[in-house]
């Protein structure tokens, strides 16, 4: 038994895997082709309690910690989901913690770890119009940090927001926002004063709100189901009530809940490159060539053991360090090699997954084209493998 193999989290895996069987394979096709999925499945999963894990119960969640999460994430693609359809129904993942976190304080360092919050959070103004409502599945919630002139860089942010008595007056532009289409709010970093003056605010912005407008939906190589947009905002009011948290922390917020976004995405990878494993392995025994399985080759019988073994190596390191995460401890150079790690094991297995499976790979029919297209993000979103080698980098002193 390992810390993610607990009882609790075998219920858990089970749980998960009957809700992907049941609520996800017949339609990911579905809802590949229109570009979203339904609001509907929000819900449903909010039912099962699966939306809420790793938030506290007393604002509205699930309870857990950042393994239980790992653990339904892990298993909704090793049950024949995807990252994009994790991407699309947990976006409050990203868009909620900086909430929660202000209003409850955290426990477990500032890295990540278990979200807990005081009694007095459950009557936030924040958790109540907007934590709450989206773990019951009723709002969908975004993260506007990325904007069309400045990467990874966040500091560089240059949306503003002014003060004006009550109000902020926001104007600027957002990209690359997951769920942006469909949200109802968005968590959104703006600068409170002139760009890399360190003056960083993230304000909860509702859709809706005159001047703040969905410019595009944004097309994409994978993670077809998940609808990515740009934001645009001129001369937005949001009440100062909307801040998360004081002014001038924002900065430090949104470094805080990276390391649970970068081992999230890390998991997607090595649960991608798992998946695909169990895909080819089924494949070559299935598929005979020449009068022959394509398995009773030692070509491919090692090619599949290099492929496992890449998955699960990646596996342990990830688990390894997450579980350090969630003990608190400041771990942010391994945060970055275990995503550098997942993320090249994922692009090496989804790779000879697909050879594996020949002309039928190159098909939309085939899942394992699926996750081809869709494991080209994960080296990309929550900071690259550039980024991460240079937060390698600085680990070793250089």
């Amino acid at each position: 038994m390992t810390i993610v193999d607990t009882p609790e989290r075998r219920q858990l895996r089970e749980l998960t895997r009957a809700f992907v069987t049941r609520e996800v394979l017949p339609h990911l096709a579905d809802w590949e082709r229109a570009g979203e999925v339904p609001r509907a499945l929000h819900v449903t999963a909010a039912k099962l309690g699966l939306l809420g894990i790793g938030f506290p119960e007393s604002v509205g969640g699930s309870g857990g910690d950042l393994l239980d999460s790992i653990v339904v994430t892990e298993e909704i693609i090793r049950s024949g989901g995807s990252s994009g359809l994790v991407a699309a129904l947990f976006t409050h993942g990203i868009a909620l913690p900086h909430i929660v976190a202000a209003a409850g304080g955290r426990t477990g360092g500032t890295l990540g770890g278990r979200l807990a919050a005081r009694p007095s959070a459950a009557d936030d103004p924040l958790v109540t119009r907007y934590v709450r409502p989206t773990l019951a599945g009723e709002l969908i919630g975004a993260l506007a940090i990325t904007e069309p002139d400045g990467g990874s860089d966040v500091a560089a942010i240059r949306t503003t927001a002014r003060r004006d008595g009550d109000h902020y007056l926001v104007n600027g532009s957002k990209t690359y926002v997951t769920s942006g289409v469909r949200a109802d709010f968005v968590t959104t970093a703006v600068c409170g004063d002139f760009p890399g003056s360190g003056s960083l605010h993230l304000l909860v912005i509702d859709k809706g709100t005159p001047g703040f407008t969905v410019g595009r939906k944004l097309d994409k190589l994978g993670w077809h189901c998940s609808d990515t947009a740009e934001l645009s905002f001129v001369d937005v009011r949001v009440p100062v009530g909307n801040r998360i948290g004081e002014e001038d922390t924002g900065f430090l917020a949104v470094m805080q809940n990276f390391a649970t976004e970068r081992l999230s995405l890390a998991t997607q990878a090595y649960a991608t490159a798992q998946r695909c494993v169990e895909l080819s392995t089924r494949w070559c025994r299935d598929r005979s060539t020449f009068g022959r399985p394509l398995a009773s080759r030692q070509l491919v019988r090692h090619r599949l053991a290099e492929m496992h073994t890449r998955a699960e190596a990646a596996r342990a390191y990830v688990h390894q360090v997450a579980a350090r995460v969630a003990a608190g401890e400041p771990v942010v150079t391994e945060v970055a090699m275990a995503k550098n790690v997942a993320v090249a094991a994922c692009d090496q297995v989804v790779d000879a997954a697909l050879q594996l499976h020949g002309g039928f790979g190159y098909l939309r029919d085939a899942e394992v084209e699926r996750h081809y297209r869709d494991a080209r993000i994960l080296g990309i979103g929550g900071g690259t493998t550039e980024i991460m080698n240079e937060i390698i980098a600085k680990g070793l002193g250089l």
